[in-house]
């Protein structure tokens, strides 16, 4: 898809400097960045998800451990 933006000179001109530089397009920066802040964006939800879950859900051990219990292994066979 293709969008317009509005974007000072100044700022256009530095930030093709930049991509040129890290040998790429102003178009490549742009497109990485709002991947970028998507995936932040997705990660906020999984995040308040968890958050939520764990809100609701008792995560408590009936008992304390010991500390054999805590670094306890399972044998492999």
């Amino acid at each position: 898809m293709n969008i317009t933006l509005s974007v000072n000179d100044q700022i256009v001109a530095e930030s093709r400097r930049i991509a040129a530089a890290r040998g790429t397009s102003l178009n490549q920066m742009i497109r990485d960045y709002l991947q970028k802040v998507t995936k932040l964006d997705d990660l906020d939800t999984v995040v308040a998800d968890l958050e939520r879950r764990w809100g609701i859900e008792n995560y408590r051990s009936d008992s304390a451990w010991s500390r054999e219990e805590m670094h306890e292994r399972s044998e492999v066979s």
